[in-house]
Parts: C-alpha cells; structure tokens; sequence
C-alpha cells in the first residue's frame, strides 16, 4: 500500500506539474472527452502514457489482494483498472485549469490501458503463485515492519536522477531555502527577522568530499541493514544498493549530459567514496539494528551537515538550467524534491523506528 501512494502521488505531480497559472479559461473541464483526435502526437507520448501508469495498476491490484484477499485476482485487476481510470479522468480534468497542460481524451484512453496492463500483470502472477512467493521471501528477508524502509531504499535511486553536485549528495537545501525564504519575505517588514548567517559557504575540498560521497552511499546501506535479518542478507543486499546508485547516477548523467558523459561524475574521490562505504558497510555485517540505526542517524546529520555547508558551483547551476528545459522535466522535477527530501524522510523514519521499539521495551 505505501509503495501504491506513493506512485500515486508521483503521478499527480507528474500531471499537474508546475503547479502555476491556475484558472477557468471558460470551457468545461470535461469537454476533452469529445476532443477529435489530436493532430501532434508522438510514440514517446504513447509509450509515457502508458507505461506510466503500468506500475500504478499493478501496485493498486498488489495491494488490494494483500489487503483484500476474498476479492480474487479479478476482482482486485478490475478494482485496480477502475483506480487507475478514476486517477486519470482527475488529472485530464484539472489539468484544464492549467493553461502550460492539455487535457485528452487519448491521454485518459491510454493511461486506462497501461493501468489495466498492469493490473492483469499482477493478477497473472497471483494465479502463478509469484505474489504469496514474493511474501514468503520478503518475510525471510526483512523483519515485520519493513515497509517505510523498502519504500525509502526504492526510491532512493530515483532521486538520485537529478543531477547533484556531490555524488550521492542528496538533501543539500540550505542554500536554496535561504534564498527562497528571502525572496519570499522581500518587500516585507518579516525580512528583518530572517537571521543574517555569520559565515561564507566554502566548496568542498577533495578529502570532505570523499567523505560526503562515501556518508551518503553508506545511508541506504545501513537502511537496509537496519530493516533486514540474517547477515548473508545483507551480504548481497549491500553491493545491490550500491550498485543501483552507481546506475542511477549514471543515468542522470547520460540523460544530462549525453551518453558519453555516463561515466564522467566518476573521480577519484568519488571511486574512493564509494570503496570506502563498501569497506565499511563489510565491517558492519554483523552489527545489530540498534547499531544500525545509531549510525545511520549520525551518518545522516553529518552528511547533511557538511553538504549544506558547501555552495553549488556556479557552472552547476547554469547547467542545471539549461538541464530543467529538457525533456524529462516533469519527472526530473520530482526527483529534485525527492533530492531533497530523502535524506529527511530517512531521518523521521529511524527516528520514529527507534522510538516504536522503545515504546515496546518500556511495555
């Protein structure tokens, strides 16, 4: 169920985005449904449209024969189908207030269909016995409440998509909150109040970064240590993780900067970084949850604390603005706020992890 929510949620950002200029340009908001066939249409609009909403259906329908098990892999497909076309219809219609966005009817059409794909996926594997397959394993893999945790290590990799200035440097806001709140408060008598900072952001050096670089691949390592059971577990989980950040962070930068700069966030201090999370997240093996997470607390608000210390470079910025113009904006806008949050989320998470067990210790 958090894994369907969240996606949901992803889904309305990705219709709704930017969020600006909302108004009733004086049209029904549900004319689009009679709309002719658009004249401007292109594959990679028809695979979005129906992919993105595949895992949608599929993680509905998940949910709903985990929750609801008398319904039946039919029942729980077609109520799937009917949450992913309910969603849709909302988006198409609300994006008619929105003068950047168009409503269509093809758009409602194929999003119907990719949830309906992906629903029947998931009722397929049920009948094939993969989903009851998928609970058992899980149950051996991680501890009972497992899931904000599994939610976090899968979208970890998302947020990495957008480009950050230290590899693995998620949640470095400081910087852009500061410049927000005055921006937000100029021509206020509140601007007075904002505290006037009393030291300069210096870049990091070499050293600082390798350890930024090496704090943050180490997090999710010890996320998932912290929510997993046996140690050979965690011996596979642990290069898994790291690989998927490598992978993530390649991506960003092959669709950021071309292909054949895939490879080119790769320095020595990041190749250092990572070696070192490795190294330690080895040595951890065997540590016990308590530990974990008292670790990856300190991990966390040292690793925030050194990032936010640092500015972004100008030449990032300027090719961060040219990056935003471009195609994947609207997913990429997600991951930005995903960048930022989901070293915070983390935090909450163990936090209130640490306070639920020791609530039931003090029982």
């Amino acid at each position: 169920m958090p894994l369907a929510l969240a996606y949901a949620a992803l889904i309305v950002y990705a219709s709704l985005y930017p969020f600006a200029d909302w108004r009733d340009q004086g049209i029904a908001p549900w004319s689009y449904l009679a709309a002719s066939w658009p004249k401007y249409w292109t594959g990679f609009d028809f695979g979005v449209n129906v992919a993105g909403y595949m895992p949608l259906g599929f993680l509905a329908a998940i949910a709903l024969l985990r929750t609801r098990p008398a319904l039946g892999p039919v029942r729980a497909a077609l109520a799937a189908t009917s949450i992913g076309i309910a969603i849709s219809f909302a988006m198409e219609t609300l994006q008619s207030y929105l003068p950047a966005r168009i409503p269509s009817n093809v758009d409602l059409g194929l999003n119907s269909l990719g949830a309906l794909a992906g629903a029947v996926l998931a009722s397929a594997l049920e009948r094939l016995g993969a989903v009851a397959h998928w609970h058992r394993t899980r149950s051996n893999w991680f501890v009972e409440d497992s899931r904000g945790a599994l939610v976090l290590l899968a979208l970890w990799p998302l947020a990495l998509l957008f480009p950050a200035a230290v590899t693995f440097g998620l949640g470095q806001v400081f910087e852009r909150l500061e410049a927000a709140i005055s921006e937000w408060l100029s021509d206020t008598p509140f601007i007075d109040w904002m505290p006037v900072r009393q030291f300069e952001l210096e870049p990091l050096v070499p050293g600082v970064e390798l350890l930024c670089v090496a704090l943050g691949a180490l997090v999710p390592c010890l996320l998932a240590f912290l929510v997993t059971r046996p140690v050979v577990r965690r011996a596979v989980l642990l290069p898994l993780v790291l690989l998927s950040g490598v992978a993530a962070s390649a991506l960003s930068a092959a669709l950021s900067y071309g292909p054949e700069h895939a490879w080119a966030w790769l320095s020595l201090p990041v190749q250092v970084g990572i070696a070192a999370a490795f190294f330690l997240g080895v040595l951890l093996l065997p540590a016990s949850r308590r530990l974990c997470a008292a670790l990856l607390l300190i991990a966390l608000v040292v690793h925030l604390s050194l990032l936010n210390q640092a500015p972004e470079s100008a030449y990032f910025a300027q090719t961060l603005a040219t990056w935003e113009q471009g195609r994947f904006i609207r997913f990429h806008g997600l991951a930005q706020w995903l960048g930022w949050l989901w070293p915070f989320a983390t935090l909450v998470y163990v936090l209130a992890a640490l306070s639920r067990r020791g609530a039931a210790h003090a029982q």
